[in-house]
């Protein structure tokens, strides 16, 4: 009689193709996933195209760098303001009327940017209010979109949903600011608004079809507002691993993001030009959506905290010798390198956010990831542009990646625990 070990192996090699690409057992197993993974990715597509073209607009119209730089400031205040408000107001309502509200909000938003680019009304002011909104808008969508997904899929299949959600935002970072510029480029502003417009019914049809998604319990039955933003900060401050997702983070966006010094990074070190340039910011999204189509292992890793620890001490790792890199080729692969490993952070950071935190928690948690992911990159790109200032680019890269690791170690440290985050027994 043959071992079931022998047969296990015989099998393997048919099987070993599928276990690495990206696994869509989520998409397979869940109508209502899938509706939502489908509609979030066609609508952030759009919503990239409308960032870009928004920009451009501003650009048209000012002829001013400093005005398009305002652009990125008017949707991150919101962002922050409104990411724990709306991670509140989700842990309070029903989700899906939350999203439903608040996409149907950024889509009448777009309407008003298509209104305006066909009117002509060269009103700067007006563009900045409504990306404003529109980030008030995604502020309140995204936290409850977000707390949706453990109703949605059981337990084990959430790294693999994880990383199909990581897949799609970085498509979308990748593909939509081309088809923006080529689409603005052909038909004018008002075609790419009007797209995203399109876009939205996608997201807005896979909600409606959503089932009923109040939270299981309220926190003490009481009202959105302060006392619930206080509420999920008090369990975060309790919980360890969760505070330590957030945490290490910090330390690879803020101490490690090169991004604002790539212009200067293009011209000093590999003697380019604006093309340059655009090839070092793509590099990271490119090895993100590597990291993504080929994640079909993530799902069989059970120690969370270990994976997310060695991911983000790769990025810092990839980011050191990047900034020792004087070929374009080579430094462009480290920053690949770098882009895959944060898409891998990101999926088990996620999933530990996910289902270690109680449901009536997780849209508090989620609005404080919202934060952290919006704010953490802006602090790291003032970081890097003050360090070259003061020293040189190559000191803010190679030494902004050694901190990273440096401090990624210490946390380990002093945080043993978190270390051994087992999946298959969450402890916050």
């Amino acid at each position: 009689m043959p071992d079931v070990s022998d047969v296990a192996v015989e099998t393997r090699p048919v099987r070993r193709r599928s276990r690495f690409l990206a696994d869509i057992t989520p998409l397979r197993s869940s109508v209502d996933f899938r509706r939502l993974w489908v509609g979030q990715t066609v609508s952030w597509v759009g919503q990239q195209m409308t960032a870009l073209a928004g920009s451009l607009q501003v650009y048209a119209i000012t002829g001013s760098t400093f005005s398009v730089g305002m652009v990125g400031l008017c949707s991150l205040v919101p962002l922050i303001v409104f990411g724990l408000y709306g991670g509140a107001v989700a842990d309070t309502v029903d989700r899906r009327v939350l999203g439903l509200v608040s996409a149907t909000g950024a889509t009448l938003l777009s309407v008003a940017l298509a209104a305006a680019a066909l009117l002509d009304l060269r009103h700067v002011w007006l563009l900045y209010t409504i990306v404003a909104l529109q980030a008030v808008c995604f502020a309140m969508n995204s936290p409850a979109r977000s707390a949706m997904i453990p109703r949605l899929l059981p337990k084990e299949q959430l790294p693999a949903a994880n990383a199909l959600s990581s897949l799609t935002t970085n498509l979308g970072l990748m593909g939509g600011p081309m088809l923006g510029g080529a689409i603005v480029g052909l038909w004018g502003y008002q075609a790419a608004y009007l797209i995203d417009v399109v876009a939205f019914s996608a997201s807005l049809y896979a909600m409606w079809r959503l089932p009923s998604m109040r939270p299981e319990a309220l926190d003490g039955g009481k009202a959105p507002g302060r006392a619930s933003v206080r509420g999920g900060l008090r369990f975060l401050a309790t919980r360890p691993n969760v505070r330590l997702t957030f945490l290490v983070d910090l330390a690879a966006m803020v101490l490690a993001q090169p991004r604002a010094l790539f212009p200067a990074v293009a011209g000093l070190w590999y003697g380019g030009d604006t093309k340059t340039v655009g090839l070092l910011v793509a590099a990271p999204a490119v090895g993100a959506v590597l990291g993504g189509l080929f994640s079909g292992w993530l799902g069989r890793i059970h120690r969370h905290g270990l994976a997310v620890l060695l991911s983000v001490v790769a990025w810092g790792t990839a980011i050191a010798v990047f900034g020792l890199t004087r070929d374009l080729w080579l430094g462009l692969l480290f920053l690949a390198l770098a882009g895959c490993a944060d898409s891998i952070s990101a999926v088990f950071r996620t999933t530990m956010l996910q289902t270690a935190t109680p449901d009536d928690m997780r849209g508090r948690l989620q609005g404080v990831f919202l934060v952290v992911v919006a704010g953490g990159p802006r602090l790291g790109d003032f970081l890097a542009g003050s360090v070259a200032d003061l020293a040189s680019p190559h000191r803010a890269v190679f030494g902004g990646g050694v901190a990273c690791v440096v401090a990624v170690a210490l946390i380990a440290l002093k945080r043993r625990g978190f270390a051994r985050y087992d999946a298959r027994s969450p402890q916050p």
